[in-house]
C-alpha cells in the first residue's frame, strides 16, 4: 500500500468503514445467537409474530458475541502481524493468520491468559475473550494443530459450513491489495479449517464484497465483480448460484423472512445432549449463509432492517448476521449502526481498539515499524516472533 496516498479525510472514512465492518459483524453475530439451531417457527414461537426483533439474552446477557466474532478479532490480529514481520524479510501472511487462530484456539481450553506466551501480544491477553461461544467444530480440529493446510490439501475437506466466511471480512479491508490477491489469501486461510470449495469461496466472496464497498463500489456492483472473479475458481458454482438467488430475489416482492427462508432452508439442530454438539454443526451450507446475507444488505432499509431480517429464519442465524452485518457496515460505516445494540454489545472496546489499530497499520505503518526502527509498543502489541 502506498501509505503516501493517504490524506486525513481518506483515513478517516477508512477507519469508519472499518468500525463499521468488525462491530456491524459482531452486532450481527450477537442478534442472531439466542436464535442459533432454531427453524422459523421456533423462532416465532419463542419471539412472536415478527421474530427477533431487537437483541435478546443469549450465553447468559444481552449483547452476548460467538466465536464467529472471537475468530473475526484473531484474523484482524493475524493481519496486523504479517505486515509488521515483513520488516524481518518473511512474508507470508497465511502462516500469520494461522498463527493467529492458533492462539484463539488456546482461549477455547485454558482459562485465562497464559502471560509467559510472549508471542500472545495484547489482544489474547483480553480475559472475555476465554469464553467458549459454539464454536465450530471444524474450526477447534483445524486449529488444532500447527500444520499450515494448503488449497491442494485443506483441513477438513468435506467441512461447508459458513464459519470460516463469518471470519472472513477483515481480509476485504486490505484497500491497497488487489482484488484477486484478496481472493487468494482468503481462500488459503479458509481451508485452514474449512477445506469444501463451497466454504472457503464464499469466505472468498464474502471479503472480495466488502473489499469493494470500502474501495466505494455500490453492493450490487461489488457483487458484480466478485462474480467475475469466482468463477474462475474450481468449485465455484454453489457460491455463485447463491450469489445470483440473492440479486434476483430482490426484485421478487416485499422483503420478509418468507423471502429469506426461501434462500436458506435449514437443517436440523444438533443435539442438545451431547456434549461435543455445537450450534455450527448443523449450520446451513456457507453459500446459503451468504446468500441471505447478501439479499438482507441488498433490501434492507437501514442496517437494523437488515440484521432483523438476515437472522429470522431457520438456517445459521449466527452466520447470516454475521456477514450481513460486516458488508452494512462496511457500505454505510460506523455511525449507521444503531447505537443502543452497540451499547450492549461484549467487547466494544476490544472491538474499536483493533479497528483503530488496523487502521494505523494500514495508513501509517511505516512510521510505527521499520526494518531498521520500531515503535517498541507497536511492537509489545504485535510481536514479530
Amino acid at each position: 500500500m502506498v501509505t503516501g496516498l493517504w490524506g486525513r479525510i481518506e483515513q478517516q472514512d477508512f477507519r469508519s468503514r472499518i468500525r463499521g465492518t468488525l462491530l456491524g459483524a459482531a452486532l450481527g453475530d450477537a442478534l442472531g445467537a439466542p436464535l442459533a439451531g432454531l427453524t422459523l417457527d421456533a423462532v416465532r414461537a419463542a419471539h412472536g409474530p415478527d421474530g427477533l426483533t431487537a437483541p435478546a439474552v443469549a450465553h447468559g446477557r444481552l449483547g452476548r458475541v460467538t466465536a464467529a466474532t472471537q475468530l473475526t478479532l484473531f484474523t484482524v490480529d493475524g493481519l496486523i502481524r504479517a505486515h509488521v514481520r515483513r520488516d524481518t524479510g518473511a512474508w507470508h501472511p497465511p502462516t500469520d493468520v494461522h498463527r493467529a487462530y492458533r492462539r484463539w484456539a488456546a482461549t477455547q481450553h485454558e482459562w485465562g491468559p497464559d502471560e509467559r506466551r510472549e508471542d500472545n501480544g495484547w489482544l489474547a491477553q483480553q480475559e472475555w475473550l476465554y469464553a467458549r461461544r459454539d464454536p465450530d467444530r471444524a474450526c477447534l480440529t483445524g486449529f488444532g494443530d500447527d500444520v499450515l493446510a494448503t488449497l491442494d490439501r485443506p483441513k477438513n475437506p468435506a467441512a461447508r459450513g459458513a464459519a470460516a466466511a463469518v471470519r472472513s471480512a477483515p481480509f476485504g479491508l486490505l484497500v491497497g491489495w488487489e482484488p484477486a490477491l484478496v481472493l487468494q489469501l482468503t481462500v488459503e486461510c479458509a481451508a485452514q479449517s474449512h477445506g469444501h470449495p463451497t466454504a472457503h469461496l464464499s469466505a472468498g466472496a464474502l471479503a472480495l464484497i466488502v473489499h469493494g464497498l470500502i474501495r466505494g463500489d455500490s453492493l450490487d456492483a461489488a457483487v458484480q465483480r466478485t462474480l467475475g472473479l469466482l468463477g474462475a475458481r474450481p468449485g465455484h458454482q454453489p457460491v455463485t448460484d447463491a450469489l445470483q438467488r440473492a440479486m434476483a430475489a430482490v426484485t421478487r416482492g416485499a422483503p420478509g423472512p418468507d423471502a429469506v427462508e426461501a434462500l436458506s432452508p435449514g437443517r436440523a439442530a444438533p443435539d442438545a445432549t451431547s456434549a461435543s454438539a455445537t450450534a455450527t454443526d448443523a449450520a446451513t451450507d456457507a453459500s446459503d449463509a451468504l446468500a441471505v446475507a447478501v439479499y438482507c444488505a441488498l433490501v434492507a432499509e437501514d442496517v437494523a432492517h437488515g440484521l432483523r431480517l438476515a437472522v429470522n429464519h431457520g438456517g445459521d442465524s449466527v452466520a447470516a448476521g454475521a456477514l450481513c452485518g460486516a458488508l452494512l457496515g462496511a457500505l454505510h460505516g460506523e455511525t449507521a449502526l444503531p447505537p443502543a445494540w452497540l451499547a450492549e454489545l461484549e467487547g466494544r472496546a476490544t472491538l474499536l481498539e483493533l479497528c483503530d489499530d488496523f487502521a494505523l497499520e494500514m495508513t501509517q505503518g511505516p512510521t510505527l515499524h521499520s526494518p531498521s526502527a520500531a515503535s517498541p509498543g507497536w511492537l509489545a502489541r504485535y510481536p514479530r516472533g
